[in-house]
C-alpha cells in the first residue's frame, strides 16, 4: 500500500537551464546559476589560457569569463545579440562567467529522462558532458560543471 509513496520519492528532479552552442543544446544546473548577462566587453589577461576570454566588473566583484566552445576544442565564439554570459557561483572558485550563444529556457528532468553518457565516449566533448537529458523530441546534453570551470594547461 505504501508503494505509491515510494515511486513519488524515488524519483529525483532536477532543473537545468537549457542554452544553445552552435547547433546543440545543453543543459546547466540551475543550482550553479549565479546570474545571466547579456554580453559585455572584457578586459582581457595576459598569458591566460586560450579559453579565458578576460575579466568583467559584475557590481563591483571581478569575474573571470571563459568561452566553453573553445574549452571544448569547438570554432571560435561568434557573439551575436542571443550571447549571453552565465554566471556561475562555484564553492572552491567563486563567481566564474561562461559565455553560451543563447539562453532558451528552462526545464525540470527527473532521473528516469536522464541517460548517463557511455565510458567509450572519450573523445574530449564527452569529458564535459555527465548525462543526456530528454525533453519530448529534444536531447539536451547535461554539462558536468566541474570539468568545465577546471583550470588546465597552468603550465
Amino acid at each position: 500500500m505504501a508503494e505509491k509513496s515510494i515511486e513519488t520519492t524515488d524519483s529525483v528532479t532536477k532543473q537545468y537551464i537549457v542554452v544553445q552552442i552552435g547547433n546543440e543544446k545543453y543543459g546547466m544546473d540551475i543550482g550553479y546559476v549565479d546570474n545571466i548577462i547579456r554580453m559585455q566587453k572584457f578586459t582581457r589577461v595576459p598569458k591566460a589560457q586560450s579559453y579565458f576570454m578576460g575579466i568583467i566588473n559584475l557590481r563591483g566583484e571581478i569575474v573571470s569569463v571563459m568561452s566553453v566552445r573553445k574549452k571544448m576544442g569547438l570554432e571560435d565564439d561568434v557573439f551575436t545579440n542571443a550571447s549571453r554570459i552565465i554566471i556561475l557561483k562555484i564553492e572552491e572558485k567563486g563567481l566564474i562567467g561562461v559565455i553560451v550563444d543563447e539562453v532558451c529556457e528552462v526545464v525540470t528532468l527527473n532521473d528516469s529522462e536522464i541517460e548517463p553518457v557511455a565510458q567509450s565516449a572519450k573523445n574530449g566533448k564527452e569529458l564535459f558532458i555527465n548525462g543526456i537529458g530528454k525533453k519530448g523530441d529534444t536531447l539536451i546534453s547535461l554539462f558536468e560543471i566541474g570539468a568545465i570551470v577546471e583550470e588546465k594547461d597552468n603550465n
